[in-house]
């Protein structure tokens, strides 16, 4: 059976996550916190090879990939647009309040991406990655609703909230689906979904 692995992992903290900000696909930068995140998440993801890190283009991923992956002595192999976080549209920057709700329409915000579309742009980019590193391992940093989104319809089931730079283990394999390992950095029972 050929397995591969992936290490799905949510950008460090900002400043808008930091004042519960919706931030999508706005380019907000690490802060200091979400810089130390990133180093602390080292720890766990070294007890792993990889074969590649990729990430999302926006600069919060991008730099928590960079700080991984000097951690790790490995450089990021490149940045992939599909990866970017789901687009909330006007909501961005927003925090809950009258002015956030009067943009709420059924499963998301007027003039925003679908939770839908997110998943099924999210999941094909880590479809495609399955394939091109066939029984590899891989690092993949990306946003906490696209991540989200994407792995709930992979396995078939909703899940919560993804944590700043907790490791989120995956494994594909072509036949059976996806099986969810850790989530949020806690070990889950999830069956393989087809």
């Amino acid at each position: 059976m050929t397995l591969t692995t992936f290490a799905l992992v949510r950008h460090g903290q900002t400043d808008w996550n930091a004042q519960r900000r919706l931030q999508g696909s706005t380019d907000i930068p690490l802060n200091d916190v979400g810089r130390g995140q990133a180093r602390e998440a080292v720890a766990v993801l070294s007890g792993y090879e990889w074969d590649a890190i990729v990430s999302s283009p926006l600069s919060r991923a991008a730099e928590t990939a960079d700080l991984i992956a000097q951690g790790l002595g490995l450089r990021v192999a490149r940045h992939i647009p599909e990866l970017t976080e789901r687009s909330f549209g006007p909501a961005e920057g927003m925090q809950a309040g009258p002015e956030l709700e009067a943009l709420r329409v059924p499963g998301g915000f007027r003039d925003a991406e679908s939770e839908d579309e997110a998943a099924s742009r999210g999941l094909a980019a880590l479809e495609g990655l399955a394939d091109e590193f066939r029984g590899g391992r891989v690092l993949v940093v990306a946003h906490g609703t696209l991540l989200r989104v994407s792995l709930s319809r992979a396995i078939g089931r909703t899940l919560q909230s993804v944590d700043n730079a907790a490791l989120n283990l995956a494994h594909h394999h072509a036949d059976e689906g996806w099986h969810l390992e850790y989530f949020n950095g806690e070990r889950v029972a999830i069956a393989a979904q087809a």
